[in-house]
């Protein structure tokens, strides 16, 4: 282990797992710096693991007492993730998230329908409007992914780096782009990925 991280590294590593306990006794390390809002209403399992700085906000805006975020069985999520939740957010066992990943089950404001928000309106001062987000077990998500309100990503399923996720994603699918889109679907009978043709 002192010849991959070095004596400085490996001082560092130890600091960070000793300063793990006091954040979430069952995680396997946190690096930090590490931004944490709303702890009370995080729930964490064992095995969960960040790179540097990520940061996780539960805003309990409708006083509830159930928790906003709910990590599962190693998780890992690399630097600079934010997961901002006011309703529900939960990712489950095994979800691998690489870095710059924005994860939100809300929005400052309404945008669609009867009621929508006016621009004329201070986005601060606009509702939070929410819809509970979930990323199912094994699912891998790229670099600069964006997850928004209301979406479920089945399990198995890859989204591809820099996608932006506006709906629904299916199990054991890849997706890409913004708005992501299904490209391939895995094929049990085969054991492989097939390509999936868009209109």
């Amino acid at each position: 282990m002192l010849k991959t991280y070095g004596l400085l590294g490996l001082i560092q590593l130890m600091c960070f797992k000793i300063r793990t306990r006091f954040v979430f006794r069952n995680a396997r390390i946190i690096r930090f710096p590490f931004r944490l809002r709303g702890k009370q209403y995080i729930r964490i399992n064992e095995g969960f693991t960040t790179g540097f700085n990520c940061r996780l906000d539960a805003f309990n805006i409708n006083n509830g007492s159930e928790p906003l975020i709910v990590i599962g069985k190693n998780v890992q999520i690399n630097d600079d993730v934010h997961i901002g939740a006011t309703e529900r957010i939960e990712i489950h066992d095994n979800v691998l998230i690489a870095s710059k990943v924005f994860i939100t089950d809300h929005n400052h404001g309404k945008y669609s329908g009867i009621g929508a928000d006016s621009p004329k309106t201070k986005p601060n001062d606009r509702l939070i409007y929410s819809s509970p987000v979930v990323i199912e077990k094994n699912v891998w998500i790229g670099e600069f992914v964006s997850i928004l309100p209301g979406v479920t990503i089945g399990e198995g399923s890859i989204v591809g780096t820099m996608s932006v996720v506006n709906k629904n994603v299916p199990p054991f699918c890849i997706v890409v782009g913004s708005p992501a889109r299904v490209v391939k679907k895995f094929d049990f009978d085969k054991n492989e990925w097939i390509s999936v043709k868009n209109d």
